[in-house]
């Protein structure tokens, strides 16, 4: 993804799925990101990657297990956690990440 690095090193939060398209429990998180996405609005970006089509981020960022999410912000991580997260667990770090 060439813009990877410009999107992550906003000002505004961006929310990063680290999924495979043969995960279960991707799917399951898809949802739950669109949620996020709807509340927020444009006070995020939300990107998603697939790690198979993305082997250099999955390698830069050691994904060894999907769903994996993390938030950037000014290029830094901010949160980061592996398997289905809640609405409220996702909303919750978003918040402390857009106030730091």
């Amino acid at each position: 993804m060439k813009r990877f690095d410009e999107i992550i090193g906003e000002s505004r939060p961006t929310l990063v799925d680290f999924y495979a398209t043969w995960c279960g429990p991707c799917r399951r998180q898809m949802p739950i990101l669109e949620d996020v996405k709807d509340k927020m609005r444009d006070k995020i970006n939300l990107l998603k990657i697939d790690i198979e089509q993305n082997q250099e981020l999955t390698d830069r960022y050691r994904i060894q297990s999907v769903p994996t999410i993390m938030i950037f912000k000014n290029g830094e991580i901010m949160w980061r956690a592996s398997g289905i997260q809640s609405l409220a667990d996702i909303m919750m770090a978003l918040n402390k990440a857009e106030w730091r």
